[in-house]
């Protein structure tokens, strides 16, 4: 079990959520570390799209766990002298088939278990599941192919989806739990200020505390859309509960493995979070 609570009282620099080649990074675990210990981290975890029970673009393919796994343990050898690698992989929630609690990645030796939500079942086939995740171009086409273009039923699914994750558990971090708020947003200015959606973000907040999930404040929409996840309209939930906090920056790219970090924590602060 990673003690995040200490390394982040210890340290500044870290991060415990990116992507590299193994799922839609966009550069090679050993660029990041790299980059990483070029910038004085002291932690950093691999969180690869995790395989899931059918084919999608962004996540790692079941064959490629091993190589996975053998090029973090040449990478920790390679530069353990200079900072802290962690194995993990942001494991996808589809169900009560298919999530953190699968005897799958029970028999992989992860350090921790980050878990989000980005698949919601399709309106028109609830056997099939559709990724939301995505830029708002493609997230409002599947809107109409797949959702009816009924944003508020597709944002109470995705918060269902959510719940149910939270209550099966099996996972140490929530990622960028209010991410549907993004899109949602693009497609229905304001939807995140209406009484339904923030009673939504509450219950959900509520359940991540009542199951001792440690939060990420996700930054890596803050510097093209000026938003974090959560959204800082929701800070004020963080400041009410204490809650566990970690600042990842989900990054895809080595040059961003920092990005919006200091500005978060500045803003944070102005909530009376200091990290």
């Amino acid at each position: 079990m990673v003690d995040f609570r200490e390394i982040t009282k210890n340290s500044k620099l870290y991060n415990f959520h990116s992507h590299t080649q193994f799922c839609d990074g966009r550069a090679t675990m050993e660029e990041f570390v790299v980059e990483a210990v070029k910038r004085g981290f002291t932690h950093y975890g691999f969180t690869p799209h995790s395989p899931i029970p059918f084919s999608s673009p962004c996540n790692m393919k079941h064959e490629d766990v091993p190589a996975y796994i053998a090029e973090y343990k040449r990478l920790k050898n390679a530069y353990g002298d200079s900072i802290n690698l962690f194995l993990s992989m942001e494991i996808d929630y589809l169900g009560e088939h298919w999530g953190a609690t699968n005897s799958f990645f029970d028999s992989l030796p992860l350090d921790y278990r980050l878990s989000s939500v980005h698949f919601i079942p399709s309106f028109v086939d609830s056997s099939e599941m559709v990724d939301i995740d995505g830029n708002f171009l493609s997230f409002r086409k599947k809107m109409g192919i797949y959702f009816g273009n009924d944003i508020e039923a597709v944002v109470r699914s995705f918060y269902a989806q959510s719940l149910s994750m939270i209550e099966a558990g099996g996972f140490d971090i929530i990622g960028h739990f209010d991410k549907i708020g993004h899109n949602a947003g693009h497609f229905s200015e304001g939807i995140e200020r209406e009484k339904w959606y923030i009673e939504l973000v509450e219950q959900t907040f509520e359940a991540i505390m009542d199951n001792n999930l440690i939060i990420e404040v996700n930054t890596k929409a803050l510097k093209d859309h000026y938003r974090t996840f959560p959204n800082e309209q929701f800070y004020y939930l963080l400041t009410k509960y204490s809650a566990p906090l970690l600042i990842n920056s989900d990054a895809h790219y080595p040059e961003l493995i920092n990005a919006g970090r200091e500005e978060t924590m500045s803003l944070l602060a102005t909530y009376g979070i200091n990290l």
